[in-house]
């Protein structure tokens, strides 16, 4: 099976790791984040990460074996790329 990449766009400062798990349906309620990050390794930025409300960066990284690994990037970020280009 092939890893996915994904980047993830977040129009806040930041977003927690239970959010995050959340948002890409890899849980299907905030209530199962803890039991999830007990069961499965998660990697952010190359560290083990178990804490449902670390906080989420806009150039963070976030590695899930056989899920995938998921990019952390700021909406305005992304709106500045798309000014810059023109």
């Amino acid at each position: 099976m092939k890893k996915m990449k994904k980047t993830i766009k977040i129009d806040r400062e930041f977003i927690t790791l239970g959010q995050f798990l959340k948002h890409e349906n890899i849980i299907s309620s905030g209530g199962m984040a803890k039991w999830y990050l007990s069961e499965h390794t998660v990697l952010l930025d190359n560290e083990v990460e178990n804490r449902r409300g670390k906080k989420l960066y806009p150039g963070s990284v976030v590695e899930i074996p056989d899920e995938g690994t998921f990019f952390i990037q700021s909406e305005n970020e992304t709106a500045k790329t798309n000014e810059e280009e023109k």
